[in-house]
């Protein structure tokens, strides 16, 4: 008897600490379903670039031709070409295609002109410049930091966040998405309890902590929920729970009927955060051995001109983007249109649509040569290798089709995958972090193939469960509350 006292005591207290929360998650997590945390995807930046005609640039300066670069576009910023380098040590270059002039700062100016070539002709606001708001979480906008803000007097009422490194656009937020998010992805990730605590990593170490709490009072919720059902011998009122009516019994029936995915919910969004480093990859491949080597522009072998030239021979491909890319030995051109479809250009060769699978995988073979190796042509998605909406956290990730997979047999089981259309690597993972994949995207998001493939089905099961689950939250928060009326101090 006093161990199963124990056991409601800790399930009492746990839920008084975290219902609220999980009410909250369950709420925002419905949401998220169809408003997801504003974002830039690769399809949209691509749509907003203006075409770049086979004059309108000059070579790249003498100066940065036999530069080591990490990365290196030609694009367009204020409605004119430059030249983006990012160096071997890790700064970044904007250079006018015109005329070479090196871009030395990022000013208001700068940042309506770089707005408008996305905008179009509408009115615009500079907001000022800034390090980070509710809508720029995200890590991946750290190299970009500060941030120019422009609003947009477009239909969409749209936000424009531009990098203070070069002017160009990084993330775009409308007011549907704003507004939707302050009870979606920004509530479902505390993101008003981030920063501000007095330690470093303080947000993290919160979520986590309410997650294992919740996690915990989740399970012991099931353990004294079944212990408290009467099958054979029912109670007097007749019922199999011993509450007749009210909160109670909504928050018994609700975690017998509901519990199990409250639970596995609310563990894989403890895993979402990757905790201790459980799930992070444990692979000693090198993967940069696929390039062998830095990038340099003067490996191309034929000047930009001549590449474009080139790309104005097949008139239904305008071309948006250039960038350079290595791929073992060898240095060649990949250029995109506004709606993301790619070319290759070598020296002396047509443009292609795509490499060809021995190329790809002779240079997969360079990250390990001694290690076993099997190849896949893939052309379809499956349990490891899929493609998200725009709206999902995973949205902006490029998944295309078809794509070769290469699983290598070392230790840690690292597979990755190269796209034809391009040599880049789009995806890598190895044991470890497949099976946070199982751990995470499959028990939080349901990411599995015959439910992604039938999203009505999908959208309908959540949406179901996760009413189930804020009914055994908000439940569990009028007891607590009631609870602790009783227990205040008395005058």
């Amino acid at each position: 008897m006093k161990l199963k006292r124990q056991l409601y005591l800790w399930h009492r207290w746990l839920g008084i600490v975290t219902c609220l929360f999980m009410a909250l998650w369950f709420v925002s997590g419905v949401v998220m379903l169809y408003v997801g945390y504003p974002k830039l995807t690769p399809t949209e930046r691509l749509a907003h670039l203006p075409v770049l005609p086979a004059g309108c640039c000059a070579e790249l300066p003498a100066r940065w031709v036999d530069e080591p670069l990490q990365a290196l576009r030609l694009s367009s910023l204020g409605g004119r070409p430059y030249y983006l380098l990012d160096l071997a040590d890790g700064r970044r270059v904007a250079l006018d295609a015109a005329n070479g002039e090196l871009l030395t700062s990022v000013d208001a100016r700068w940042a309506l002109a770089s707005a408008r070539q996305y905008a179009g002709d509408v009115p615009l606001q500079y907001r000022g410049s800034l390090d980070e708001d509710m809508w720029t979480h995200s890590r991946a906008l750290d190299a970009e930091r500060p941030l120019q803000r422009v609003e947009v007097g477009d239909a969409a009422c749209t936000w424009l966040y531009l990098s203070g490194r070069t002017g160009e656009v990084v993330r775009d937020a409308s007011a549907q998405e704003r507004t939707w998010n302050w009870i979606g992805a920004w509530l479902h990730w505390l993101y008003p309890l981030r920063g501000g605590f007095g330690f470093d990593n303080g947000w993290r170490t919160l979520v986590i902590g309410l997650s294992l709490l919740g996690t915990l009072m989740a399970l012991l919720g099931m353990v004294v929920g079944v212990m408290r059902v009467r099958l054979r011998t029912r109670y007097r009122s007749g019922s199999c729970s011993p509450y007749p009516g009210g909160w109670l019994r909504w928050h018994h029936i609700g975690g017998l009927l509901f519990g199990v995915v409250v639970v596995t919910w609310v563990f894989s969004g403890l895993m979402s955060m990757r905790p201790w480093g459980l799930t992070d990859s444990h692979s000693r491949l090198d993967i940069s051995a696929l390039q062998q080597g830095l990038l340099r522009a003067t490996d191309i072998g034929q000047s930009v001109k001549q590449a474009l030239a080139s790309l104005d021979q097949e008139a239904a491909f305008r071309t948006v983007e250039l960038q350079w890319r290595r791929l073992g030995e060898n240095t060649y051109l990949v250029a995109r249109n506004a709606v993301g479809d790619s070319r290759i250009l070598e020296l002396g060769a047509l443009p292609a649509r795509q490499l060809q699978r021995e190329r790809l995988e002779a240079a997969a073979r360079a990250i390990s040569p001694q290690t076993s190796l099997r190849v896949d042509w893939q052309t379809g998605y499956d349990f490891h290798y899929f493609a998200r909406d725009a709206q999902s956290m995973y949205g902006f990730q490029p998944r295309p089709l078809p794509v070769l997979r290469l699983r290598f047999e070392d230790p840690a089981g690292t597979w990755i995958y190269l796209d034809p259309a391009s040599g880049e690597l789009v995806a890598s993972h190895d044991l470890t972090q497949r099976t946070g994949r199982w751990l995470f995207n499959l028990l939080h998001s349901w990411d599995w193939q015959p439910l992604l493939q039938r999203p009505a089905l999908r959208e309908s099961m959540i949406i179901g469960f996760s009413l189930g689950g804020t009914v055994i939250a908000l439940s569990g928060v009028v007891l607590g509350w009631r609870r602790l009326w009783r227990i205040r101090p008395r005058r």
